[in-house]
């Protein structure tokens, strides 16, 4: 973590002198030593009837993190019912399950984290699996695992800008889907995917980087939700940490090779 730090400083006192990295370095890229890990958090739409919106956008994401530089082999999807994605691997949406694999894959890849959940929500926090994951859990979770390296987290969720203030801290990047008193949409029956869910994957392949990435997001969230004359507007959240942010741009998305990924 030495290392993080003396590059911030480095960045942040106008230091450091850009030059071309080794090609292994280019080839590897600068998420492939990142842990990510991808949450669906339940599989029951708003009305209560069987849906499948939050494993669609799980399976997608993850392809998505891997289509941008991160290793597969970094990457773990998680679902509430594993045993019908067992092709991908696909663990069990518990807290203990997510603190042990975040845990195994920080010890393996040190450059940085990416926690992404997609669920129901509800002022006190996030629905997961058969239980409420509180902001202060996750919080915990992310702290013991992923520590001070960078680290990017994304709550899709109603009222998911609870999780703003425990998770912000220097080295981090917080996107959640709504506002801490607001609904966001789009957990019908019926959906594909949530709108903060189709926008995340529509605008990644046209993204640079991560903050590029939220601004899309965020646009585009609102020009869906004023499209389809919903209300009141869901307000997706942003926190980047001022440690993270002026070197934001050291962490460039590779070109994904096929777009939005097929379902």
């Amino acid at each position: 973590m030495g290392l993080w730090r003396g590059l911030v400083w480095l960045v942040l006192g106008g230091l450091l002198i850009l030059r071309p990295a080794p090609a292994m370095a280019d080839e590897a890229g600068p998420f492939s030593d990142w842990a990510a890990v991808v949450v669906a958090g339940d599989w029951h739409a708003h009305s209560g009837a069987a849906s499948e919106v939050f494993d669609n956008a799980r399976r997608d994401i993850a392809k998505s993190l891997i289509q941008i530089g991160f290793s597969a082999d970094n990457v773990r999807q998680f679902s509430v019912r594993p045993e019908r994605y067992a092709k991908v691997g696909a663990l069990s949406t518990k807290p203990r399950e997510l603190y042990e694999t975040l845990g195994q894959l920080t010890t393996k890849a040190t450059g940085g984290c990416l926690v992404y959940i997609t669920s129901h929500g509800a002022p006190e926090g996030v629905v997961f699996g058969e239980q409420l994951l509180a902001p202060g859990i996750l919080a915990e979770i992310i702290n013991r695992t992923c520590a001070d390296r960078p680290t990017v987290a994304v709550i899709s969720a109603c009222f998911s800008g609870v999780f703003v203030p425990p998770l912000a801290s220097s080295d981090r990047m917080i996107l959640t889907a709504a506002r801490p008193d607001r609904t966001s949409f789009g957990c019908g029956e019926a959906d594909v995917y949530t709108f903060f869910d189709a926008c995340f994957l529509q605008e990644i392949p046209k993204a640079m980087g991560f903050p590029a990435l939220a601004n899309g997001v965020r646009a585009c969230v609102s020009d869906r939700e004023s499209r389809e004359g919903v209300s009141p507007a869901s307000e997706p959240q942003l926190f980047i940490g001022p440690h993270l942010r002026p070197v934001l741009a050291l962490f460039p998305f590779a070109k994904p090779s096929g777009g939005q990924p097929s379902r």
